[in-house]
């Protein structure tokens, strides 16, 4: 079966910055419902499309293709006792950034100093020109339901509570839009 519209891909993949130095080794494959529905990024549905089962690629898609240019303005200073105790390095807090007239923004704690801390509203990927290199591993027609519901059910795919799904906690994001 090719890749298109409404086909669930399975993808064993790496992920690397643009000088090669491994970012993500892709120890479970991406699974995402192909045709637009914002489940990997655009361009990586780009090069798979009208693909079968065995296609291999590497491409490298520049931050504006991938997670955006790297924005100072969505980094805050706050008073510390403004947030929750106890407080980590990369704890998230969702909140509004500057001028994003009330669109929430997922804030990264990047730094805790004395009485202050820093947010970071960027991907921690963005203004990175990244290389992926791509081995389709599977394609098979997406259920109605999936389609209707625009993700992948089931393992590597998002849980509706379903007794069937494998429980591999963490690969719910990978069918959570990236944008």
């Amino acid at each position: 079966m090719k890749i298109a519209q409404n086909t669930v891909v399975s993808v064993n993949y790496k992920l690397s910055d643009a000088q090669n130095n491994l970012i993500e080794d892709g120890a479970q494959p991406m699974v995402y419902l192909h045709g637009g529905y914002e489940n990997t990024l655009p361009k990586i549905e780009e090069e798979l499309d009208g693909k079968d089962v065995g296609y291999a690629s590497t491409i490298q898609l520049e931050p504006e293709d991938a997670f955006g240019d790297y924005d100072p303005n969505l980094v805050k200073v706050e008073e510390r006792n403004r947030l929750p105790e106890p407080l980590e390095v990369g704890m998230q807090f969702e909140g509004v950034a500057d001028g994003a007239e009330d669109e929430p923004t997922i804030f990264t704690v990047t730094e805790i100093a004395d009485d202050k801390v820093v947010l970071d509203g960027n991907h921690p990927l963005a203004g990175m020109a990244l290389r992926f290199e791509l081995s389709v591993i599977d394609v098979r027609a997406a259920t109605p339901e999936e389609v209707t519901h625009g993700h992948v059910h089931g393992a590597h795919g998002h849980d509706h509570g379903d007794a069937d799904d494998d429980g591999d906690e963490g690969d719910h994001f990978r069918s959570q839009p990236l944008n």
